[in-house]
């Protein structure tokens, strides 16, 4: 009986995998119109970006992805100090690492917006 429970369990967990595509086929209507109205779109010289909005979403681009990295960083460390078993130099590293982490994480978001607001400034001042 134990057995025929199992069996109904591992079926009944691949059925949302086996009904995605129908649910995907769904949508399929509705992505075809915003994707012609997309196409439509990035012709025209409305969506052409000036220099300075593109060096903002360079720099934007570039911090996400170090604030990617350094958030990681704070996951590693809190992994490192919930497997260090109470040995202190673990520990050590842990919170060394924990620290100089969240201090990137704090540079890198106030650099985020002092850049967002540098670049909307020019982007106003120019337009």
């Amino acid at each position: 009986m134990k057995n025929a429970y199992i069996k109904f369990a591992a079926w009944l967990s691949t059925l949302p995998a086996l009904l995605l595509p129908a649910a995907a086929f769904a949508q399929l209507s509705e992505a075809q119109s915003s994707l012609e109205d997309v196409g439509t779109g990035i012709g025209s010289e409305a969506t052409a970006n000036e220099l300075p909005e593109l060096i903002g979403n360079l720099i934007a681009v570039l911090l996400s992805v170090l604030g990617i990295i350094f958030v990681v960083l704070v996951v590693y460390a809190g992994f490192l100090y919930l497997t260090s078993q109470g040995e202190e130099d673990k520990v050590k590293k842990a919170k060394k690492l924990l620290s100089q982490a969240v201090i990137g994480l704090v540079i890198i978001i106030a650099a985020y917006a002092i850049a967002d607001f540098v670049i909307d400034a020019l982007v106003t001042a120019t337009a």
